[in-house]
């Protein structure tokens, strides 16, 4: 299937009545639009996150990874340049490098041998001559235009930016001063990596690309947080978004926390009762910022956030495998200088976040109610009207749903739907 524009569909695409506010159910399971995503924003004007740089420390290191559903490589060459290419052989199509990482001088495609260097040139040919003054290649075939598909790469805080698109601008430029800033504020130290996993959910890509900005679900949802207090609507906080709206930060300060009546009242949860830990280490934490910021969470459009919860600093990264499928990545790090004591702390604190994470379990199965319950109803429309209409940072609640509304105002411009 192969789109340019919405007015290729083939059932005409509007936005209903409400702008950002109202979120076409169509939007979830419709093939055409999901194929149309994958040229308009994966491979249109946005950086798409590849890998951290410490994922390719070496020359000769790559990994790989992917650009909504195209398979990519990043590598670092002998000079400590950082590439992206395609991973897809210029000869038949097949994927060159099959394993996640690796170190080799070549990436060479099993198929039928073709080799390209680390920048992704072609550099041999099996029987490139032929053998014994027979077949072969022409004599005209042109190595220089036939390597592999290449992207444009950027690093900025230890993470590896790639786009299809000369128009996209800088890292710093997309992101713009105020997402800029925090990225330095979470990222700006050399980082080591601390451990990782990934896990299938069940959902459209774009339900996760809401969860993550959705501050409003995250102290009803999340029993823990509410009930151990790490994390709550009644603590100071705030919510800024990128000046085109298209990323945006949560953050919270628990130090200052003041309990509000309304949870009481709403009996939130476990808001009412006085639970306790059996290992409450896992909750022990130092002031490590002088922001006052204890949990945050960033995330830059189309599919990624950052996450700082405690100390537990990790990366998330969310690939689309399918229309009703996507595969979540956690990528939980440290910094170099960290003490053992401090690593020890992030370890134990990662226990709240990923697959099975006493924080982030539920959002593993809740976006599937989504993509199931809206089945079949691809002609309504969900609401996102918590805390008004407007799409601007706040400072005043975080019982809002602005940023969503922030990705859907860059969604709508970027895909071109009125």
């Amino acid at each position: 299937m192969s789109l340019s524009s919405v007015d290729d569909l083939k059932q005409p695409m509007t936005w209903p009545t409400g702008g950002a506010t109202r979120i076409p159910y169509r939007l979830y399971s419709d093939p055409e639009i999901y194929a149309l995503e994958q040229e308009r924003i994966f491979k249109g004007p946005v950086w798409n996150f590849l890998c951290l740089e410490i994922d390719i420390p070496n020359a000769g290191d790559y990994k790989t990874s992917t650009v909504g559903e195209t398979p990519i490589i990043a590598t670092r060459d002998e000079n400590g340049g950082v590439h992206a290419m395609v991973n897809r052989c210029s000869h038949k199509g097949a994927l060159v490098c099959l394993k996640e990482k690796g170190n080799a001088k070549m990436l060479t495609c099993i198929y039928h041998s073709w080799s390209f260097d680390l920048a992704g040139n072609l550099k041999g040919v099996a029987f490139r001559n032929g053998l014994q003054g027979k077949g072969g290649l022409p004599d005209d075939f042109d190595t220089s235009k036939h390597g592999l598909e290449t992207l444009r790469v950027e690093t900025f805080c230890g993470l590896v930016f790639g786009t299809f698109s000369d128009e996209t601008p800088s890292v710093e430029s997309y992101l713009g001063q105020p997402m800029s800033k925090f990225l330095r504020r979470n990222l700006g130290k050399p980082l080591k990596p601390l451990g990782m996993h990934s896990q299938i959910i069940h959902n459209n890509w774009k339900l996760y690309a809401e969860n993550v900005r959705d501050s409003y679900h995250a102290t009803l949802l999340h029993t823990f947080y509410t009930t151990f207090k790490i994390n709550r609507l009644d603590m100071d906080g705030g919510i800024v978004l990128a000046e085109d709206k298209w990323h945006h930060i949560s953050y919270a300060k628990r130090e200052t926390f003041d309990e509000a009546e309304e949870y009481k009242r709403s009996n939130i949860h476990a808001a009412q009762y006085d639970s306790q830990l059996d290992g409450p280490q896992l909750l022990n934490a130092w002031n490590e910022f002088d922001d006052g910021i204890t949990h945050s969470i960033q995330a830059i459009f189309p599919n990624l956030a950052i996450q700082f919860t405690l100390n537990s600093l990790c990366v998330r990264f969310f690939v689309p495998r399918g229309i009703d499928k996507t595969e979540l990545f956690w990528f939980y790090v440290g910094y170099e200088d960290d003490t053992e004591e401090q690593t020890a702390m992030r370890v134990m604190q990662g226990n709240l976040t990923g697959a099975a994470g006493l924080v982030s379990l539920e959002d593993g199965c809740i976006n599937e109610f989504v993509q199931r319950g809206t089945h079949g109803s691809e002609g309504k429309a969900g609401l996102a009207e918590m805390g008004g209409r407007d799409v601007e940072s706040s400072d005043a609640s975080r019982a809002t749903e602005t940023a969503i509304r922030g990705f859907w105002t860059g969604y709508r411009k970027i895909m071109g739907i009125a």
